[in-house]
Parts: C-alpha cells; sequence; structure tokens
C-alpha cells in the first residue's frame, strides 16, 4: 500500500455558471486536474478560468484533449486518419499551452478524454501517437495500467501515470464497462467510496459480472460531471486520509 495517492477530476467540460462553480469547488478537493481544451468541450474562456482556479489552489494541471466530437462529448470513436487526428490534438495543446503560459501555470500532464482515451489503451497507433505528442510536449502521460499504452510509454521511458476510476465498472479484464451499458457509472455514493478505498489500498474490486479485480494505480478519477460529484469528492478524499494516505500530484 501506497502512503500516497493523487485523486484527480476532469474539468472545464461544463460552461454553465453552475457547472463552473462545481467544477472550482471540486478544485479545493482533488490533487489534480484534467482541463477539457476543444476537442470534446471547453473554450479559451474555460481554459483560462480553470487554469487560473488550478494556479491559485498549487494542484497540478493537465491537457485533456480528445477527438474531435464536441456534439457527441467525444465518447464515441470518431472516424479520422492518423494524419488529422494528430494535427487535432497537436491544435488543442498549443490552445491550452498558451494560455497556460499566459496564467502563469504549467502543464504536468496529459490525459486524452472518453473514446480516444479507451481505444488508446490497446491501439498500437494511438498508443505510439499519444505518446510522441506527450513527449513532445515534455507532459506525463495518463492511461489505464496493465495496458498497451503503459507498455509502450516505459519502453520508451516517458512518465506514466497509472489511473483508475471511483465511479466506473470494470470488465473483468480491467476496462471500463462501455457507458452504453447498464450500471458501467456507478451511480451509488457508497459503491464509489468502496472502489475507491480498495483501489487506493491495493484491494480487490467487485467488476462487472461479480468477478474480483485488482487494479494498481498511482492516480484515482472521479468525474466531475457524475450525479452527486461533489460530495463524493469530498467523502473519497475524508476517507483516503483517514487511513493515513496523503492526497498529492503524482512526481
Amino acid at each position: 500500500m501506497t502512503s500516497t495517492i493523487d485523486l484527480n477530476a476532469d474539468l472545464g467540460e461544463d460552461e454553465s455558471p453552475a457547472g463552473i462553480a462545481r467544477d472550482i469547488a471540486i478544485m479545493d478537493i482533488v490533487s489534480s486536474c484534467n482541463i477539457a481544451c476543444g476537442g470534446h468541450a471547453g473554450s479559451p474562456t474555460s481554459m483560462r478560468t480553470m487554469l487560473a482556479a488550478a494556479k491559485s489552489r498549487h494542484i497540478a494541471a493537465g491537457a485533456h484533449p480528445s477527438y474531435p466530437d464536441r456534439s457527441g462529448f467525444g465518447r464515441q470513436s470518431v472516424n479520422i486518419s492518423l494524419e488529422d487526428l494528430e494535427a487535432c490534438l497537436t491544435s488543442q495543446l498549443h490552445d491550452i499551452t498558451t494560455i497556460a503560459e499566459q496564467v502563469g501555470v504549467p502543464l504536468t500532464h496529459l490525459k486524452p478524454h472518453g473514446a480516444l482515451y479507451n481505444d488508446a489503451q490497446d491501439d498500437p497507433e494511438l498508443a505510439e501517437l499519444l505518446i510522441e505528442l506527450a513527449t513532445r510536449s515534455n507532459l506525463a502521460l495518463v492511461g489505464m495500467p496493465r495496458s498497451l499504452i503503459q507498455k509502450k510509454a516505459m519502453g520508451r521511458k516517458i512518465s506514466f501515470i497509472a489511473e483508475a476510476f471511483i465511479d466506473r465498472r470494470y470488465t473483468e479484464n480491467g476496462r471500463l464497462t462501455p457507458r452504453s451499458e447498464a450500471g458501467a457509472v456507478l451511480a451509488d455514493e457508497d459503491e464509489r467510496l468502496r472502489q475507491g478505498m480498495a483501489l487506493a489500498q491495493g484491494a480487490e474490486l467487485i467488476a462487472k459480472g461479480g468477478n474480483l479485480l485488482k487494479i494498481e494505480a498511482h492516480s484515482l478519477c472521479l468525474h466531475s460531471d457524475s450525479d452527486g460529484a461533489l460530495e463524493t469528492a469530498k467523502k473519497m478524499r475524508l476517507a483516503l486520509e483517514k487511513v493515513g494516505l496523503v492526497i498529492r500530484p503524482v512526481r
């Protein structure tokens, strides 16, 4: 069991006043955040707001690029050439990097969003593309443990942050249950907290179908758009600290 754990959230995806207020409140709890940079959500204004809030709270800020899919919130695979995808992701990273420099906060990591995140875990070409983008930008890359992208990142000797999800159901092979399936998102707060504690303490959790699964992660993610996300984040941090874990970004 590690003595530290990172608690992260995907932010800047809801530009309504309520969404912005919730995301900023979540930043008072987490130790790192992943900021939408235009592919599936986000705008120059939201990026600036989120980066300024991250700076004032001294939490690690990362880029959260996606397939170009604002209408589908980046949750569906997109039929796009590798060259066009590289250009799209490079543009997203350029936009958030430029604003981060203006705000005066360094970006620390790159975490792909949604379908791109899921596809890249076991797709050699997507994995290589994301590793190359992270290398160019001098950013750590966030992904799933025991994935192809982790293996390739380690082979290239770039920083890799193994991530697990508090509020998502896992399949027996350690991948996320598709959102199209019932129960893919854990709606019950107690279930989220149990899963988060199991992940943080290296214990087994219950995967889809009732099978037991063990995932070793450096960072735990809670989606900010899940119902009750803010309250779950508060209780998750308290529960982690109660067992002696220090909440801080992965170094």
